[in-house]
């Protein structure tokens, strides 16, 4: 059965996931993975990998058994560059919280060495924004990265910045725990004094970014940028009792966001 592509609420605010959603800072990512996975056995999280017959997918099992014996990525997944470092991490650990942060702290350490280019992912995305804003949306930009790394790329992208876009910025950094948990959106939204609502729009590019959107109580909105197709997107959220997220609308690139917006809004009126 397809996601339903029907959002149930007119949007007030608009949160957007930073990496593979507005921008490509892709090889400083990938640099980063590279120097974590063949790091697991020393940091203690060899034997903390997910068992395979506990992943979500076949896909992710071979995954976890790939990192497993060669402590690196996939060449098919590094030449496709399509996932990002939240949902590795999610399908190597799980639901290990603890095993998850050790991850992410290694991985800051490494971004730390190589970050620092950063492009917009669409041509014409400070215009789209722009126009979302003149829609009379809030806008929100949100990042599992810490505010470090944020903070620079945000200020640096294009050569002026993209800061006088947001309401409010929130980072891996300021909150108790990353995606998949809401506590990012929460706090954007706490930030905006704003209830969390379907009202709020979340836009992110993975499956991590839907289960937040789900857990805050906002409405959900994948970013197909990859260009999965339907078949895939089924795939990935199959809506199961184990899994039971899945997106209220899917959008190839941020005009054909502003349109649904515009849809909604003039819907609302």
């Amino acid at each position: 059965m397809s996601v339903l592509h029907h959002p149930q609420a007119v949007p007030r605010v608009l949160l957007f996931d930073w990496h593979a959603t507005l921008v490509d800072t892709m090889d400083a990512m990938y640099h980063a993975v590279d120097d974590v996975l063949p790091r697991l056995d020393e940091l203690g999280l060899v034997e903390r990998l997910l068992k395979p017959e506990s992943s979500k997918t076949v896909e992710d099992a071979k995954l976890v058994k790939y990192v497993r014996k060669h402590a690196r990525l996939h060449p098919k997944i590094r030449a496709e560059r399509k996932i990002s470092r939240t949902d590795i991490f999610e399908v190597l650990f799980g639901d290990d919280q603890e095993a998850k942060r050790a991850a992410h702290k290694a991985f800051d350490t490494s971004y730390a060495k190589v970050f620092g280019e950063v492009h917009p992912l669409e041509d014409g995305a400070r215009q789209n924004l722009q126009a979302l804003r003149d829609e009379g949306m809030q806008l929100g930009v949100l990042s599992n990265r810490s505010r470090t790394f944020m903070a620079h790329e945000l200020f640096a992208i294009e050569g002026v910045g993209w800061v006088d876009l947001f309401d409010t910025m929130v980072c891996g950094d300021d909150v108790a725990h990353r995606k998949p948990a809401p506590d990012l959106i929460l706090k954007a939204l706490e930030n905006l004094e704003i209830a969390p609502s379907l009202g709020c729009w979340y836009i992110g590019d993975s499956t991590t970014d839907v289960i937040a959107a789900a857990e805050a109580g906002v409405t959900p909105v994948f970013y197909n940028g990859a260009g999965w197709d339907q078949d895939w997107i089924d795939h990935i959220f199959p809506r199961t009792v184990r899994h039971p997220h899945f997106p209220h609308a899917v959008v190839r690139d941020l005009p054909e966001l502003h349109g649904l917006v515009h849809e909604y809004r003039h819907l609302g009126e």
